[in-house]
Formats: C-alpha cells, sequence, structure tokens
C-alpha cells in the first residue's frame, strides 16, 4: 500500500512538474516573436488567420474571430500583409470558418485575391505544417489573440518555418476564461505531440499556390 502511495504520488508530481514546465517553455522560448505593434513585424508578407467560430453557442457574434479579422484587415491596409492564408475547419456546409473569414475581410477591404481558404485546419498544428507543406511557405505572420499565440510559434519554429505571431486584442478575462485554461493544457499537449507523439495533421494533400 505505501509503494502504491508512493508512486501515485510520484505520477501526480511528474504529471504537474511537466504541466508547469511545458507551458514555461512554450511562453518563454517565443516571446520574443509575438508582437504587440505591427511597426515591429518582420517584412514576411504571409499572414496565417487561425480559425474559430464566427459565432458563439449562444449565436452571438465571437469575439475572438472579430477582433483577428480586424487585425488582418489592418495589416492589409497599412501594408504588412499582402497574402492571407484562412485556416480553419470545414466539419459540414453549415460551418465553414474559412468562408466566414473570407466574408468577414472582404468587407473590411481585402481583395479576394489576397485570400487563399486552407480547409483542413482542423487545428492550431494542422494549420501551421499545411501552411509550409501545402502552401510553401517558411516564413508567416500568424493572426490570434496573445495567449493563443506562443503555441502556434512554438510549433512553427519547431517545423522551420520563420514564424512570428501578431496579436489581436482579447475579449474580457471574464468571457475568455474558459479558453484561457484550456490553452494551458493545449501548450503542454502540444509539446507531447512534437517531441513525443510524432503527431502529424490529419489531412495533407497536393501542394497548392497561394491566389495573388
Amino acid at each position: 500500500m505505501r509503494l502504491l502511495k508512493k508512486i501515485t504520488l510520484f505520477t501526480v508530481l511528474t504529471i504537474v512538474a511537466f504541466f508547469i514546465l511545458s507551458n514555461i517553455w512554450v511562453v518563454q522560448s517565443t516571446k520574443a516573436n509575438v508582437f504587440f505593434d505591427s511597426t515591429a513585424l518582420p517584412d514576411h508578407r504571409v499572414g496565417l488567420v487561425l480559425g474559430t467560430s464566427h459565432r458563439l453557442v449562444s449565436g452571438k457574434p465571437n469575439p475572438f474571430f472579430q477582433k483577428r479579422i480586424e487585425m488582418a484587415a489592418a495589416l492589409y491596409k497599412s501594408g504588412k500583409v499582402d497574402n492571407f492564408i484562412l485556416s480553419g475547419d470545414n466539419r459540414s456546409v453549415y460551418y465553414n470558418e474559412p468562408v466566414e473569414m473570407q466574408k468577414a475581410l472582404i468587407k473590411l477591404g481585402v481583395p479576394a485575391t489576397a485570400i487563399t481558404l486552407d480547409y483542413a485546419g482542423l487545428r492550431t498544428l494542422d494549420s501551421i505544417v499545411r501552411s509550409k507543406e501545402i502552401f510553401g511557405q517558411d516564413k508567416l505572420i500568424i493572426i490570434t489573440q496573445p495567449f493563443h499565440s506562443y503555441r502556434a510559434v512554438f510549433i512553427g519554429r519547431y517545423y522551420n518555418i520563420d514564424a512570428v505571431a501578431m496579436v489581436a486584442d482579447e475579449p474580457t478575462l471574464e468571457s475568455s476564461l474558459k479558453v484561457r485554461i484550456r490553452e494551458y493544457f493545449a501548450r503542454s499537449k502540444a509539446v507531447l505531440d512534437l517531441y513525443l507523439l510524432n503527431t502529424s495533421p490529419r489531412f495533407l494533400g497536393e501542394k497548392e499556390d497561394l491566389n495573388s
């Protein structure tokens, strides 16, 4: 019984230590590549907008979606980005993140010719790997909220992509608390995916050119 308790305690402490250390690693190793001022961005020219639903479960507009789109449009209008990859989930005819992002960007003045849709960005890892393997990009400006940006850049750097993040405004803490908490676990999962599980995107396929 004592041995079992020791093993259980050791296991729990190991998991907790991994959780804490992996989060520290992801953030500390990428924070120099996360930008809050667009004028300081490197000249990468291609923006990767990570997908999320345009509406919440309640039916209200999703502030995460809105802020990412607003930042992407601002980067295009300021001349920081020439082309976008809009990468997200396309699980049914009723749910299509890339198309919703495209419609929102066009409404803000970004031409369709500057937009390429990636329908197989089922999660962050898939979106980033596909941007290189399918769309041939090894320099990216990733557009997402700050808490998400560190993991996105971490994955990009692992795959030898010169990835930086331009952060979009975050919703209030109250409205984003669950998402922020989930991100702590997602960072640990990313370390496992990259360094232990060797997780690959669910879908790859033939190479494609960006719209121009």
